[in-house]
C-alpha cells in the first residue's frame, strides 16, 4: 500500500470514529462560520445592545457564556462591568478566542474553558447571568438549547437572568414555482432518464434560504413560544396546530418557518426577527416544499399540524412531520410529510 493509500485509509478510519457531536463541534472550529455570524449585524448588535445598554445588570456580576466561540459576547459582558466572565466551548476555535481575549486586555476578567458544558467544572458554584447564542436553523436545529437549559439548572443563581430569554417560532406559506421547478421537479426527467427517486429525497430535506416578502401568500401563525427561564428540556419536542389564511389568489408551493428572539431582562426589550419581512440574518428561513401545489383564493384557509423532535440517531438533527389540509373553491388537498433537517 502506498503512503497516499495509508493516509487515505487513516482518514477513513478517523471519520468512522467521529461521533455526530464531533462533526458539530468541528464545524465551529473554522473561522468562516464565525465570520458569517459576526458579520450578521442583526444578531451581533442585538446582543451588544442587550448587554451594554444594561450595564446595571452586569456590574460586578459573574457571567457564563454557553458556546462562546470567538468570545465576542464575553467581551461585551466584560465591557459592561462583569466581575468575571466564563466562556465554555468545545470547538477548536477556543485557542484563537484566548488570543483575542488577550489582545483586547480582558485576560484578567474572562476565563475560557474548552469542553462540553455538561462535562466541564466551572471555577464558581453559581453565576448571575447566562448569555448564549444558541439558535440554529429552524431555531432548534443543532440542539444547543438543551445545553443552555442544563447550564441554567446547574449553575444559575436564584434571581439570575438569561439573555436572550424569549423565543417564538412561526410558520407561513409561499408561492415558489421557480425554485421548486429548478431544484425538485428537475429530477423527474434528467436527460431523458427517470431520476424521480432523488426528487423524493430533495422534497423532504428543508431548504435554508432567503424568502422574498412578495412570495408570502398567507398570514403567519406562531407554533412555539418559549420562555427560556422556565421551559424544560422535555417540552422541546413539540407538536402544534396551525391555521394560515390566504391573503390573495395564488399558488402555494411550500411552508416557511422562522423565529423571533427577545431580550426582556433590561431597561428596554431588544427584539430581532429572522422572518422574510425582516432584515437579513445568517439564519435566513427554513423552507418545507410540498409534493402538491395548492390553488388558494383570498380568505381560504390551510390548516395543519407540525410535530418537531430531534432524530434519535443524531439529536442535533431535526425530524419535522407536517400534516396539512386544504379545501378550497378550486380544489382540495391533504398530505403528511416527514422532513429531515441535517
Amino acid at each position: 500500500m502506498s503512503s497516499d493509500d495509508i493516509k487515505q485509509q487513516d482518514l477513513v478510519d478517523r471519520t468512522k470514529e467521529l461521533t455526530t457531536s464531533d462533526y458539530y463541534f468541528d464545524s465551529y472550529s473554522h473561522f468562516g462560520i464565525h465570520e458569517e455570524m459576526l458579520k450578521d449585524d442583526v444578531r451581533t448588535l442585538s446582543y451588544k445592545r442587550a448587554i451594554l445598554n444594561n450595564r446595571h445588570l452586569f456590574q460586578g456580576k459573574v457571567v457564563l457564556d454557553v458556546g462562546c466561540g470567538t468570545g465576542i459576547l464575553c467581551m461585551f459582558a466584560a465591557q459592561a462591568g462583569a466581575k468575571l466572565v466564563i466562556g465554555v466551548d468545545n470547538s477548536e476555535i477556543l485557542p484563537i478566542a484566548q488570543k483575542i481575549i488577550k489582545a483586547n486586555n480582558f485576560e484578567n476578567k474572562i476565563h475560557l474553558i474548552k469542553g462540553k458544558m455538561e462535562e466541564v467544572t466551572l471555577p464558581v458554584e453559581k453565576v448571575d447571568i447566562i448569555i448564549s447564542e444558541w439558535m440554529g436553523y429552524f431555531m432548534l436545529y443543532e440542539g444547543m438549547l438543551d445545553t443552555v437549559l442544563y447550564a441554567r439548572d446547574r449553575y444559575l443563581a436564584p434571581g439570575g437572568i438569561i439573555m436572550p430569554d424569549k423565543a417564538t417560532l412561526h410558520i407561513t406559506a409561499i408561492e415558489d414555482s421557480d425554485y421548486k421547478n429548478e431544484k425538485i421537479e428537475y429530477w423527474n426527467t434528467v436527460y431523458g432518464f427517470d431520476m424521480s427517486c432523488i426528487r423524493e429525497m430533495a422534497l423532504v430535506e428543508p431548504l435554508v434560504d432567503v424568502v422574498q416578502p412578495k412570495m408570502i401568500v398567507t398570514t403567519d401563525c406562531c407554533i412555539l413560544n418559549i420562555d427560556i427561564m422556565t421551559i424544560q428540556k422535555e417540552q422541546l419536542p413539540f407538536k402544534s396546530d396551525f391555521k394560515l389564511k390566504a391573503q390573495r389568489d395564488d399558488l402555494v408551493h411550500a411552508f416557511v418557518v422562522y423565529f423571533d428572539i427577545e431580550f426582556t431582562k433590561g431597561s428596554k426589550t431588544v427584539f430581532f426577527s429572522t422572518g422574510p419581512r425582516a432584515k437579513y440574518t445568517h439564519w435566513k428561513q427554513s423552507i418545507l416544499y410540498m409534493d402538491d401545489v395548492l390553488k388558494v383564493c383570498n380568505g381560504e384557509e390551510i390548516t395543519g399540524t407540525i410535530d418537531v423532535a430531534p432524530f434519535q440517531q443524531n439529536r442535533r438533527d431535526l425530524k419535522i412531520k407536517l400534516d396539512y389540509q386544504f379545501n378550497g373553491s378550486q380544489g382540495a388537498s391533504s398530505a403528511s410529510t416527514e422532513y429531515h433537517m441535517r
